[in-house]
């Protein structure tokens, strides 16, 4: 869907890896290995994000680290649009209901670093969730989307004794009950 929009494969990178996940930082360097592409072609991309207003950089030593600019405007639109763009808005939708006491949702992995992944790790926090149920409703989300998904249940502890190792910059939350 996203490559009949932005035809820039360099671009649409980019924009998984800042705006899918905006703790996501990164260096000019960093990225060349991680997107297989030169580092003349990520630089133009990154110079033109940033004359948009669209990333931020700032000076660490010699390198020059981006984030993405989470006060512009756009900004929530760009993320809801990668969030519908890899299906997982389709996945939480089926997913919820009549599922049981679903407390929080996380993308983990791959994606929620900002790399493009045909798989995509999910965490449900809550109790008492109707576990047959989910992986029935996870086999028709990953027809629909036309991805892999792998997930795991956690209670709330659990979930407390993997962040006290882990870096939250790991974990994106994508779903919390109100």
């Amino acid at each position: 869907m996203l490559e009949s929009l932005i035809t820039s494969k360099t671009r649409i990178k980019l924009l998984l890896k800042f705006f899918l996940n905006s703790s996501n930082t990164a260096y000019l360097r960093g990225l060349e290995p991680e997107f297989g592409e030169s580092t003349n072609a990520i630089r133009h991309e990154l110079n033109r994000f940033e004359k948009a207003d669209l990333l931020t950089s700032k000076l660490e030593g010699n390198k020059k680290l981006y984030q993405a600019n989470t006060n512009h405007p756009l900004f929530p639109e760009i993320h809801k649009l990668l969030i519908k763009h890899i299906g997982l808005d389709k996945v939480i939708e089926k997913v919820i209901k009549n599922l049981g006491q679903v407390k929080e949702i996380y993308l983990v992995g791959e994606l929620a670093k900002g790399k493009n992944s045909k798989v995509i790790d999910l965490w449900f926090i809550g109790k008492d969730l109707d576990r047959s149920y989910l992986m029935s409703l996870i086999e028709k989300a990953e027809a629909l989307i036309k991805r892999k998904i792998r997930y795991i249940v956690l209670d709330n502890k659990e979930l407390q004794d993997f962040l006290k190792n882990k870096r939250t910059d790991e974990l994106l939350l994508v779903w919390k009950s109100e």
